[in-house]
């Protein structure tokens, strides 16, 4: 058990020949209750900074551990975006080569089209121009043949004078 500053103002010594000056003691005892107040105080007061200090120290780690916490989820939330932004960049990308495939058919299925259809214009062509030379040289085949010599020739012989009509001449 402790000393208090009342123990020590209320001790008693017991007395012998020639003891020690009472008032020398009791000005000596006056001097330890102070000092030993001063120290009683201070320790409290050094105990309750120590205590304002513990709480503190126990508020920065609670903050150091929210931190670290919070550090941690950050890091996890920026994985999990950089996941799904490489993601969404794949399927992008994957669309993008899908619509890519999907217009270079469609070109080239196009470009086939026009292939045929430039073929069969040609085709049609060279028929077109076979047929319209069959029937020019049907047509001067039928000038040149002898019976357009027969109807001229009798018509002049029989008579029949050529009409000479300028709506005729320019008409041919």
């Amino acid at each position: 058990m402790s000393l208090t500053p009342l123990d020590i103002h209320n001790k008693d010594f017991s007395r012998g020949l020639r003891g020690y000056d009472i008032d020398e003691v009791n000005e000596f005892l006056d001097q330890v209750i102070k000092d030993y107040e001063a120290v009683i105080r201070d320790n409290t007061n050094l105990q309750e900074k120590i205590d304002t200090l513990n709480e503190k120290i126990q508020h920065y780690s609670d903050i150091e551990e929210s931190l670290k916490k919070s550090i941690l989820v950050a890091e996890q939330t920026a994985e999990e975006v950089k996941r799904n932004a490489n993601k969404e960049a794949e399927l992008i990308i994957r669309e993008a080569e899908k619509n890519a495939d999907r217009i270079v058919n469609e070109a080239l299925a196009r470009t086939r089209k026009i292939a045929v259809e430039v073929e069969e214009l040609k085709k049609q062509a060279s028929v077109y121009r076979t047929r319209f030379r069959m029937l020019i040289e049907a047509q001067l085949e039928m000038l040149n043949h002898d019976e357009w010599d027969e109807v001229t020739s009798a018509s002049l012989n029989e008579g029949i004078e050529p009409v000479e009509d300028d709506t005729v001449k320019d008409s041919i």
